[in-house]
């Protein structure tokens, strides 16, 4: 079995007559927190999704710790999808409850102790809280796992500028230092301190991946210069993203 965690080849994913992937090939260690970084409707959103086993791709292979996605890689991967997904009633504790009795790597204080620090009370339910607020109670849940491979889509979207930094040292401070971290984000620059490697995704196909430092050595820029330099054009256009 290959030491890599995340093997695509070849995966394509059609909505009707829209493709969101087309033929993507994509391959990730362990031990990383990955930028997947692209424009919107580039298949970030759909990618995550087949590698959670939410959706099935139409053709080609993919592999999550070498085995398909299912049950065994459902037990690994630890989700935070880019809208919430909890019923309002409950409160954030009954959430702390239902991840407690179903995944055996979840940490209780770990995350018990991450409300506090959020200043995010337990008792309340979920439907009197803000987006923001929602969204670091998913985000909570997601890291307290020992998981695998922690698939982020858009972590920081909805939350004011003072908590993305408190949020992304959570992120690095929390995953399980063997297992590997993907976020799917627009906001590049405030993401990229804790990025080891990005994948630059455009159109369904992965166009560029790099080290973060090796893009800084060799290309003298920062990742969010170079992603809006690779993606100010379209290939066959010409014209302006």
């Amino acid at each position: 079995m290959s030491g890599m965690l995340i093997q695509c080849q070849d995966v394509w994913k059609s909505y009707g007559s829209q493709a969101a992937l087309k033929g993507l090939n994509l391959q990730m260690e362990s031990g990383k927190i990955v930028g997947l970084l692209g424009p919107n409707g580039s298949g970030k959103t759909t990618l995550i999704k087949i590698l959670n086993g939410l959706l099935t791709p139409d053709q080609g292979v993919v592999l999550v710790d070498g085995e398909r996605p299912g049950t065994y890689t459902k037990s690994i991967i630890s989700y935070l999808p880019d809208k919430p997904y909890f019923a309002g009633w409950m409160k954030v504790s009954d959430l702390l409850d239902f991840f407690e009795d179903f995944y055996e790597d979840f940490d209780r204080a770990k995350a018990d102790h991450m409300c506090k620090a959020l200043q995010i009370d337990e008792k309340l339910r979920m439907k009197t809280l803000s987006k923001g607020t929602k969204e670091k109670v998913q985000l909570i849940l997601v890291m307290s796992r020992q998981a695998k491979l922690y698939l982020l889509d858009e972590p920081i979207a909805g939350v004011d500028p003072a908590a993305r930094d408190y949020i992304l040292s959570t992120i690095l401070n929390n995953y399980n230092p063997e297992g590997t971290v993907l976020i799917s984000t627009h906001l590049i620059s405030d993401v990229e301190r804790v990025l080891d490697e990005v994948v630059f995704i455009r159109n369904g196909q992965m166009v560029f991946q790099d080290l973060v430092d090796n893009i800084r050595e060799k290309e003298g820029k920062s990742v969010d210069e170079l992603f809006r330099e690779v993606f100010r054009t379209v290939p066959y256009g010409g014209g302006e993203w």
